[in-house]
């Protein structure tokens, strides 16, 4: 299917005048000449439109399709109800008709994604938008892109508030990680994860930290919470338990008693544990190889089709030879990590866009070994210890890259899925990194909003 038309690439300079004139607009309102935040709004942006652009040619050029496709498409058969019935289309943006409903089969029998959650919920937004963009590919990829950017730019706001000594660094985890660029900004469900996943930070952070009780607060973290859990349930499973120790770690100094001290973090942390368990057996469909019941059962699965063939092209990796049971799980958790945030390594890529992931992985083991090296474990654990945010953003990136590593099993998909895990990664590198070795700052005489 050629989804990119010459008619995309003429309308879309019209979409970028107006994204960047309310762009400028927002920077000269809220980032005046001099503002330490003023360099990196509309590069972060630049960067973000760019990507989307850069990967719908990719797919379209290279691959000659794939699911960004498929988004696209649903968007197209949605969008076409539109022109017999408003209200049609209104239900078909909602998903309110029964697969089965003779009245709208002339739709929902070209659907094939109709009655999967996530992948019709990413086509039901890039339908919406379509509706602002003669529905073309490229114009709704810029502006997932786009809307995607206040995410991240809310993720960068919410540490570069907390951590103002630090803003250049903070801007590159945040806004410049070539995978979240690449993997993060077009047509796909991990663009609008990345998004919403900034938002949810920087919501329960304005929340709990700055306790602004403010309804737009409440609003955007309700909003956040049920799109992340409509299209990617399992992203939430390394979020809430990370949250919710970076509360208790937080606000636990409080308590004057170091006897009542301990008895309340071990409460939380066993509950954080129950509901954990409770929450991936309660919607261990939702969750698919992700929940805790499936998650061994994936691992075997995809261990034994490594083993039984040659692999996609050199693309697949293996943990090794492993059982579907929850102890070889917990055995291979230091792997399945590793895989996540450190492979592929450079002798293992065999593709150019496998090597652009290879050199980023590189980078983030180099980072790490040179952090170990230059500060010691003693240090490092200090550091982390005595910093609760730096403890939640840790517990996030294992957690979650436990989870991704395990169930992948192909260094292409992996290179998708481990995204939302890296800014915190690198964020967590940074500050364990300055925290020791202070940079210099000048930029503290801002009032920030």
């Amino acid at each position: 299917m050629q989804f990119i038309t010459l008619l995309d690439y003429f309308l879309l300079p019209f979409y970028l005048v107006i994204i960047y004139t309310i762009a400028i607009f927002i920077r000269n309102n809220n980032y005046p000449p001099g503002h330490p935040w003023r360099p990196y709004f509309l590069t972060g942006l630049t960067v973000k439109i760019v990507g989307a652009i850069l990967i719908g040619m990719i797919y379209q050029y290279y691959y000659g399709g794939g699911d960004t496709e498929g988004y696209f498409y649903h968007a197209t058969i949605i969008n076409s109800s539109f022109s017999e019935s408003f209200n049609k289309w209104v239900n078909l943006i909602l998903h309110t008709p029964p697969w089965y409903d003779g009245e709208y089969s002339a739709y929902i029998s070209k659907m094939l994604w109709y009655q999967t959650k996530a992948e019709y919920t990413v086509s039901s937004i890039a339908a919406f938008l379509g509706i602002f963009t003669l529905t073309k590919y490229l114009p709704i990829a810029v502006l997932f892109g786009t809307l995607a950017y206040t995410g991240s730019w809310a993720l960068f706001r919410t540490f570069a508030i907390k951590y103002p000594a630090y803003t250049r660094q903070i801007a590159w985890c945040c806004l410049f990680i070539p995978s979240t660029v690449m993997w993060g900004s077009g047509l796909f469900k991990d663009t609008l994860c990345m998004g919403a996943l900034g938002w949810l930070t920087y919501s329960t952070f304005r929340i709990l930290v700055n306790r602004e009780l403010k309804p737009i607060n409440f609003f955007i973290l309700i909003s956040s919470f049920i799109l992340i859990a409509k299209i990617k349930l399992y992203i939430l499973l390394g979020f809430i338990p990370a949250l919710v120790l970076w509360v208790l770690f937080s606000y636990s100094h409080n308590i004057k008693s170091s006897m009542k001290r301990t008895l309340v973090k071990v409460s939380v942390i066993a509950l954080c544990t129950g509901g954990f368990l409770f929450v991936t057996q309660k919607f261990a469909m939702e969750l698919g190889g992700y929940s805790l019941s499936n998650v061994a059962e994936t691992s075997y699965t995809t261990s034994r089709n490594i083993a039984i063939n040659s692999g996609d092209e050199g693309s697949s990796y293996s943990l090794g030879v492993m059982d579907p049971s929850l102890g070889s799980m917990i055995k291979k958790f230091p792997l399945a990590v590793n895989v996540t945030l450190f492979r592929p390594y450079l002798w293992e890529t065999r593709k150019v866009i496998q090597l652009i992931s290879a050199l980023e992985t590189t980078l983030f083991l180099w980072v790490t070994i040179k952090l170990i090296i230059a500060l010691g474990i003693g240090r490092i654990w200090r550091t982390i210890s005595t910093d609760p945010t730096i403890q939640f953003c840790l517990i996030f990136t294992i957690i979650f890259a436990f989870a991704v590593g395990m169930s992948s099993g192909n260094f292409g998909t992996l290179s998708r899925y481990r995204i939302p895990c890296l800014p915190f990664f690198s964020l967590s590198l940074i500050l364990i990194y300055y925290k020791n070795r202070p940079v210099e700052n000048n930029i503290l005489s801002f009032n920030f909003k």
